[in-house]
């Protein structure tokens, strides 16, 4: 396991700061992540999100980083958490790395996903990753427009994907490659 060296890098757009997730985090987490509206559009945020959920978590996306499994960042507008974004790396052999994102119910409809998610592809580009793919729930196709936003190609639909809520979820299936 190739350990990474250096502080994972802050990211800043017109209207948002993308920086490391801290553990004072965790409350604006589990209180934002935890809406059933934003877990319900999510193939894994919890529901109701369990006490203690929200540190194991960060304490994962720190790991993550130090380990080059994954990078995740609290996005931020005037200082308060709105969401997080993140990407998770099958390797450096596969050069591949899978975007994840939620928005707080409050600020859906104001393009903060599309704007944050912007400057994390640019980022896995510069970092040596050649391909960035996201999926969404089919029935979430909001996800879908923020993906085509940034350039992604709609590459299929996997039926019944898996199971959230005691529901078969089918997922749509993005992605882009680096320039060249």
């Amino acid at each position: 396991m190739t350990a990474r060296a250096g502080a994972q890098p802050t990211l800043t757009t017109a209207r948002l700061s993308l920086r490391p997730l801290v553990v004072a985090d965790a409350a604006d987490v589990r209180r934002l992540a935890g809406r059933y509206e934003v877990a319900e559009m999510t193939a894994n945020i919890p529901h109701p999100y369990p006490d203690g959920g929200a540190e194991e978590f960060i304490g994962r996306t720190i790991d993550g980083w130090r380990d080059d499994k994954s990078a995740t960042w609290a996005i931020t507008g005037d200082g308060a958490v709105i969401g997080c974004v993140g990407l998770v790396f099958a390797g450096r052999t596969h050069a591949r790395a899978s975007l994840g994102y939620w928005i707080a119910y409050e600020e859906w409809g104001r393009g903060y996903a599309t704007e944050a998610a912007r400057p994390v592809v640019d980022w896995a580009f510069t970092d040596g990753w050649h391909r960035v793919e996201a999926t969404h729930l089919t029935r979430n196709p909001a996800s879908g427009r923020v993906m085509q936003k940034l350039g992604m190609q709609h590459e299929g639909r996997m039926r019944d994907y898996f199971r959230r809520f005691d529901r078969w979820e089918d997922v749509e299936l993005y992605a882009v490659l680096a320039p060249r």
